[in-house]
């Protein structure tokens, strides 16, 4: 057997695991069922607190008196690097091309959802968080599975978890990545895929050096420019073809419903096939209930586990309802959600060219892309190594960053049809210890939420205030700071 002919057959059968973990037994009832879950115990949270939890993340940015590595704004914007990526511009694109325009609408239901299961993920990360040998906070699923939930199932969860996030970041969070940065430019302005790897190999290499202190400061810096530029291309587009909106908002909830646009030319058929590939693509966009954000919520500076589990669950606001929406919007209005599934990945750009212009349209979803997947690398790095040091142990830390470093290299050079159905089922596999914790640990993070809130409801509490109620509770938390 050829080398070809083995790698086919083994996307081919990771496809078909993947199916199964993806189908409507496993991960989509157990992703919309924990969100609902936890969106009922902790009494709709991310709709009650989201203006709170926007100001207090993007205006406020700073928690004085709390401990950690980085800011509660570089956290967020850490996470949002990492999940604002090519899943909001091709992921999208690909659900709408198989699952039809009602695929859309699932992708906001998983991610307003989602918004209860990120919170949750990451109130626990700070909640359980440790301090390595060198004073710098650790924190994630691979954490708090083990010292939320006791005996064998917490600690089993956990290196399950930690596992599959250190190959996965690899995947979702590397290869794939480096290759639709060096595809883009290829594509658009014709740069030689080695060009753009060293490029790509240089300046991870240079971030990486600096840990999750340098990953916060960059991505600090440009993931507000990056989706800001995004977003004015999308409105443009949208303002040129504004009467049709309202049928696009008509096709994608009549679509939700009847699958109808998901059968003929589009594969599979049926209202089955909407909401899986919305959920999925959500998922692999947003990333709640993952447990990845946690571990850059785990890092940030807080004086309380419910203040970053807010500031935490505006990520997947601003990846799903805004990003993925405009994207979605963009392809829908423009009728090239009809190109057919082989078109998914020049869809968004064919979008873009017919409201701004040709080349022009082109070019700013080309550069969108390397953005986002460059910000998807610096996030997903620190995801890994954390992981990589839970595995192995703190030695793993430099290792690991200079074999992710090298790994861009193959990304950004080799075709990767693997690697993409890698990483949906490594997405699946994290997922599923993950959202088992979330069950079992919602009691403890809706009992400990509502009790903060009642005492600091707008999240203005000062420090010396907090430090008060933390005595006064004789709260947990007061133990890991």
């Amino acid at each position: 057997m050829n080398q070809e002919s083995f790698a086919s057959q083994l996307n081919e059968q990771l496809g078909a695991i993947s199916k199964v973990v993806w189908g409507p037994w496993v991960l989509i009832p157990l992703l919309l069922g924990t969100g609902l879950l936890l969106t009922i115990r902790l009494r709709g949270v991310q709709f009650r607190k989201l203006f709170t939890a926007l100001r207090h993340g993007l205006i406020d940015r700073e928690d004085e008196g709390g401990e950690g590595d980085i800011s509660q704004y570089e956290a967020l914007t850490t996470a949002l690097a990492a999940t604002v990526g090519v899943g909001n511009i091709v992921g999208v694109a690909t659900a709408i091309s198989i699952g039809g325009p009602g695929a859309l609408l699932w992708m906001w239901v998983t991610g307003l959802l989602g918004m209860a299961s990120k919170y949750s993920e990451a109130f626990l990360g700070v909640r359980f968080r440790t301090s390595d040998a060198k004073g710098n906070v650790s924190g994630g699923p691979q954490r708090y599975l083990s010292r939320g939930i006791n005996g064998g199932l917490g600690k089993f969860l956990a290196w399950f978890f930690a596992i599959a996030a250190m190959i996965a970041s690899f995947g979702i969070g590397n290869l794939t990545q480096a290759n639709a940065v060096a595809t883009g430019l290829q594509d658009t302005f014709g740069v030689d895929p080695w060009i753009t790897a060293v490029l790509l190999f240089i300046f991870v290499g240079a971030v990486l050096v600096g840990g999750v202190q340098a990953i916060g400061k960059v991505t600090a810096a440009f993931v507000p420019l990056m989706i800001g530029i995004y977003i004015v291309g999308g409105l443009i587009v949208l303002a040129v073809h504004a009467d049709q909106i309202p049928h696009a908002f008509a096709l994608i909830f009549h679509d939700a419903f009847t699958g109808s646009a998901a059968t003929g030319g589009f594969l599979g058929g049926g209202i089955l096939i909407a909401i899986q590939m919305g959920v999925a693509r959500g998922i692999f966009s947003n990333e709640s209930g993952m447990g990845s954000a946690a571990v850059a919520a785990a890092a940030a500076k807080t004086s309380h586990p419910v203040r970053q589990g807010l500031v935490s669950m505006t990520q997947t606001f601003i990846d799903t309802i805004i990003v993925v929406t405009m994207t979605g919007l963009v392809i829908v209005t423009t009728g090239t959600w009809t190109l057919g599934e082989d078109q998914a990945g020049v869809m968004t750009a064919r979008a873009f060219a017919t409201g701004l212009g040709g080349e022009w349209g082109g070019a700013i979803v080309s550069i969108s892309v390397v953005f986002f997947a460059v910000s998807t690398i610096l996030g997903w790095s620190y995801y890994g190594e954390r992981n990589a040091e839970r595995v192995f142990g703190s030695w793993a830390s430099w290792p690991y960053r200079a074999i992710f470093t090298c790994v861009v290299v193959v990304g950004a050079t080799t075709e990767l049809q693997l690697a993409w159905t890698f990483a949906d089922l490594a997405n699946g596999l994290m997922a599923l210890p993950n959202l088992i914790g979330l069950i079992i640990l919602s009691g403890l993070v809706a009992r400990e939420t509502k009790q903060y809130l009642n005492f600091d409801p707008k999240l203005k509490a000062r420090p010396e205030a907090v430090e008060s109620f933390l005595v006064d509770t004789n709260s947990p938390w007061r133990t890991k700071v």
